[in-house]
């Protein structure tokens, strides 16, 4: 690494108060209303990595890591077990938004921008999820970086705050099939020596995923409600897929917090529609579901769309135990 690069991270490092992902995905998190401070905080870091890795850290033109595995990177947790389970022992991959941190208002570290630098592809979900990432792929100049964006030509659903459309189409098994077809297709492109494994894995992999959608539907089927009052409006797809309805969001925007009036207007919903429960999510404070849960007389439960970590380190897991969440507030067989 050049000394160049060292002066960058150091900067960096002083400018951020050395935060590590999990203390800057708090921060963030506790940021409320303020839903984009990076503008200007990644433009500097675009313009000092920039600068460092011209001066020669040198790493953009070997996508191998020491293993010899080639180096991927994927947005967020989901993808990245997507991009795991197909490319298997052939890939090292890079996950850029860390467990627990909001994809909403993420930022990379210096470090995930140094090992970016090495990567030969980016895959990201699309749809306005990743704010940062052109800056981040001007950034470090790598002009070996393919970038792959999974929702790509899909069909996109038009509810929330988002101006380009819901990007959380990860959240449906059924739409997770094409990803995987395209990262499958990605891996060969990249690296063709080994495409027997990467469409090996992939079929193993979609059967698994195909599985999983049996059984969602079986368990849908037997809910004694389809009416759901999530945090965000995070679960349109998976809600149009299997036949659910949205009775209502309790934020509307990520971070911020419903006023006194829509609150009352959720709990007046709850009843109307008999919504069994309210569905929280673990990347952001509880505290607006449990006002509107205790109001409205139900309980609150979890639904997590990003995971992670375990018992919901894969993505199989994470739809699994959000299946069985759904069951809990829903009404059904476990």
């Amino acid at each position: 690494m050049s000394r160049v690069f060292r002066i960058a991270r150091l900067t960096w490092a002083k400018a951020k108060g050395q935060r590590g992902p999990e203390k800057q995905a708090r921060r963030w998190q506790g940021l409320g209303a303020k839903m984009f401070p990076w503008k200007g905080g990644l433009h500097f870091v675009g313009g000092v990595l920039l600068v460092a890795l011209l001066a020669g850290c040198g790493s953009a033109a070997t996508p191998a890591t020491s293993s010899g595995k080639m180096l991927v990177a994927a947005s967020i947790p989901p993808i990245a077990d997507m991009v795991r389970q197909v490319g298997g022992d052939q890939v090292e991959v890079l996950t850029m938004v860390p467990p627990g941190a909001s994809p909403h208002t993420y930022e990379p570290t210096p470090e995930q921008m140094r090992r970016l630098a090495s990567a030969r592809i980016l895959f990201l979900n699309g749809v306005g999820l990743e704010f940062w990432a052109d800056k981040a792929v001007q950034a470090v100049g790598n002009p070996r970086l393919q970038v792959v964006v999974l929702s790509e030509g899909m069909e996109i659903l038009q509810s929330g705050p988002h101006a380009t459309g819901n990007p959380h189409l990860w959240l449906s098994p059924q739409r997770v099939m094409k990803y995987v077809a395209r990262i499958r297709d990605a891996l060969i492109a990249a690296d063709p020596a080994h495409e027997a494994v990467y469409r090996a894995n992939a079929k193993a992999y979609l059967a698994q995923l195909q599985q999983l959608d049996a059984d969602i539907r079986r368990a849908v089927a037997g809910f004694h409600s389809r009416e759901m009052v999530t945090f965000h409006a995070s679960w349109v797809y998976f809600i149009h897929d299997y036949g659910l309805h949205q009775a209502a969001v309790l934020e509307a925007t990520p971070g911020q917090e419903p006023s006194a009036a829509e609150v009352a207007k959720i709990v007046e919903i709850i009843k109307a529609t008999g919504a069994p429960a309210v569905f929280a999510e673990p990347q952001f404070s509880p505290r607006a579901a449990q006002v509107i849960a205790q109001e409205a007389g139900v309980p609150v439960l979890t639904l997590d769309p990003l995971g992670g970590l375990p018992p919901r380190e894969t993505y199989i897991k994470l739809m699994r135990w959000n299946l069985q969440q759904l069951q809990k507030g829903l009404g059904g067989t476990p």
